[in-house]
């Protein structure tokens, strides 16, 4: 490792950490006179709950913003310090995203921001987890069974669309996704999950 890449890493870390931790849902929904987001459905920060609010510009555009700080991170750390840099770019946003500081560490479900970080390190890879989310989505119109299929098959696509090395980042974002969704899935397993375009009020991702 050569002199001063360890301290320029470890500000990569934070940078991306802090730009994971703006909570855009959170700001849109303000900011479009929504309220907050926390107030309702499922009390999340992340695009599935602020477009329970009615507002599918405010949805939308948390959506891309979410996917955004995901995909910059990546970019820059790669363009600092090759794949290293974009893996550890990339995973940083993501935590940023789940554990804000601001929020007392209590962030949205990641799904947006993964989806950014995929296009980042690699774009295939992105499209194929994009396609794996609207196929399920469409098949069972919940958006929870599409975040963790989308997520559950990127570490495998990744072997095949993605640097080698990168398997074990996929593979641990997943895992996080999961993790973040376990009341969903206990909702899909008892028949009990919210359908997309159900009442705003509802529980769900």
């Amino acid at each position: 490792m050569e002199p001063g890449t360890l301290p320029g890493l470890a500000a990569l870390a934070l940078a991306s950490y802090l730009l994971g931790t703006v909570p855009f849902g959170l700001l849109v929904s303000r900011a479009m006179g929504l309220g907050d987001p926390r107030d309702i459905g499922s009390g999340n920060i992340g695009a599935t709950n602020v477009l329970r609010t009615g507002s599918k510009t405010a949805g939308g555009l948390t959506l891309l913003l979410d996917a955004l700080k995901g995909l910059f991170p990546v970019l820059a750390g790669r363009a600092l310090f090759a794949e290293g840099g974009a893996e550890l770019a990339g995973l940083a946003a993501f935590l940023g995203h789940l554990f804000p500081v601001w929020l007392r560490f209590r962030g949205g479900k990641g799904v947006a921001t993964f989806f950014g970080v995929l296009f980042g390190l690699a774009w295939p890879l992105g499209l194929v987890a994009a396609g794996t989310w609207l196929a399920t989505a469409w098949a069972t119109r919940m958006s929870s069974a599409a975040a963790l299929a989308a997520s559950a098959l990127a570490p495998v696509a990744g072997l095949l669309l993605a640097p080698s090395e990168t398997f074990y980042l996929l593979a641990l974002l997943a895992v996080l996704i999961w993790v973040r969704h376990r009341a969903n899935i206990s909702r899909i397993v008892a028949g009990r999950e919210p359908r997309i375009g159900g009442a705003k009020k509802e529980q769900g991702p």
